[in-house]
């Protein structure tokens, strides 16, 4: 990091979604007393995750991270945050069978309150508001008081981002994570109706841990079977907010963002020369860094030279978010070029973000048919261009809302209204994220399968 950068320096930049306070004393009350704040997450914590994702850059883990679109102060509740953990603990022992390798557990969550929008306001009955930008900023409802951005709403996401933190470590380390359990749980989801062609698997599994347990494993010698290291991330997209829990790590002296282990940088505010690039270019925590369809090869490697000018491994995850039928266009150059330049990168897919559509009952939906087609897109492109397919990056719930169409519920247009709760984006339910882990696992086989087969060639070949 360049002796010019200071968790302030970002003032300096062009400043892209953000909200506009009012009153300039109040905000500088709230970063003042957030500042004296402990960090929410600690230095040695974010530079493990940067250890298990330099693993991901060279193929020998896989990233899961998985989450709300956004977190909402009224829908915190135990039960909530539990079965969000549950699922993605489910989605994580299903592609470890499949892809044979470690998966990173990060949470879009204790910290996903703010979210960029397309345009600054909106209009409805001819009234325009400022647009609803996540809890953190201000209030959903349509009016006046609700829609300005209220300084104060940055405590309220600090504590609810610490509760959060504190139920995720006891879930992670206290019985809850035990690897049986959570294959116990995927046999009950394999029993479905529909989902036959997944039991398969479950069953594996399932006759996996068995076999460990008979040999003895699976006792207190095997502490991996009955706990898990569980992470959390968000964009950051408030800068307020990040710069007031940003602190010096004791050991090192290197700059950390303390509100999560992994910052992320959205589509919309990776310019160059903006504020979000200037902030997360200084902390030592692992950035994410969206890249959309407007993304070129050239814009790419000055973006990674000023995110990790040391090529880092571990340091930088490429997000994809291109839309179904359009990855083929847009990422095998991104991956050309990276790869030629030496970039040491994960690789991962969100196939969420490109494939939102408007339904004809008007909501706003995802089609699970084009979220899988991106996801099997990426695989190929990454097989192809002799990249690892590093990390997955899902919009998801533990609820069993009815947001997205299809999956083994085949949900329709005329579900939606049904348990549509989300604020912003549709997520994923339970059984949609369970199912996508399931395809992705045999995503990972056919890999497999294909690299035997060119082993058993290459024997054959030599042996002639």
């Amino acid at each position: 990091m360049t002796a010019s950068w200071s968790k302030e320096s970002w003032r300096n930049f062009t400043v892209h979604q953000s909200p506009v306070y009012e009153d300039a004393a109040a905000l500088a009350g709230v970063t003042d007393k957030l500042a004296s704040f402990p960090p929410l997450v600690f230095a040695g914590e974010a530079r493990t995750l940067k250890q298990r994702l330099a693993a991901a850059s060279k193929g020998e883990a896989f990233l899961l991270q998985g989450g709300d679109c956004a977190e909402a102060f009224a829908d915190f509740r135990a039960n909530a945050v539990r079965d969000t953990f549950r699922v993605l603990l489910q989605m994580a022992v299903v592609l470890t069978w499949g892809a044979k390798k470690p998966v990173i557990k990060v949470g879009r969550m204790a910290g996903q309150f703010a979210k960029p929008r397309s345009a600054p306001t909106e209009t409805i009955g001819g009234v325009e508001l400022p647009s609803y930008r996540g809890d953190i900023i201000n209030d959903l409802p349509f009016t006046a008081e609700a829609r300005r951005p209220k300084p104060e709403k940055m405590l309220e996401a600090y504590t609810q981002s610490a509760a959060t933190l504190n139920l995720l470590r006891a879930f992670s380390k206290g019985g809850y994570a035990d690897m049986r359990r959570v294959s116990e749980w995927n046999l009950d989801f394999a029993a479905g109706e529909g989902a036959e062609d997944y039991r398969r698997i479950a069953e594996r599994v399932s006759d996996a841990l068995d076999f460990m347990q008979a040999c003895g494993v699976g006792t207190t010698e095997a502490p991996a079977l009955h706990e898990v290291d569980f992470f959390t991330s968000h964009e950051a997209l408030l800068l307020d907010y990040e710069q007031a829990l940003t602190r010096v790590d004791s050991t090192t002296g290197q700059t950390l963002a303390g509100s999560a282990h992994m910052l992320w940088i959205g589509d919309r505010t990776r310019q160059l020369d903006g504020a979000h690039v200037e902030y997360c270019r200084g902390v030592i925590n692992p950035i994410g860094l969206k890249c959309g369809p407007s993304l070129k090869p050239d814009e790419l490697i000055q973006l990674i030279d000023k995110l990790n000018p040391e090529n880092e491994p571990g340091r930088l995850t490429l997000i994809g978010r291109f839309g179904a039928g359009k990855t083929q266009e847009h990422l095998p150059s991104l991956v050309r070029r990276v790869q030629a330049e030496g970039r040491a990168v994960v690789w991962c897919c969100d196939p969420m973000h490109g494939n939102t559509i408007k339904a004809e009952n008007g909501y706003k939906t995802r089609p699970f048919e084009r979220i899988l087609q991106e996801v099997r897109e990426f695989f190929d492109i990454c097989r192809a261009e002799n990249a690892q397919p590093g990390g997955a990056h899902i919009e998801m719930t533990g609820a069993d809302v009815t947001e997205c169409l299809g999956g083994l519920q085949d949900l329709k247009a005329a579900n939606l209204s049904d348990r549509y709760h989300t604020a912003c984006d549709p997520r994923l339910n339970a059984s949609q994220s369970l199912e996508l882990a399931f395809l992705l696992a045999e995503e990972f086989e056919e890999i497999a399968q294909a690299a035997k087969a060119e082993r058993s060639r290459a024997r054959l070949a030599a042996a002639s």
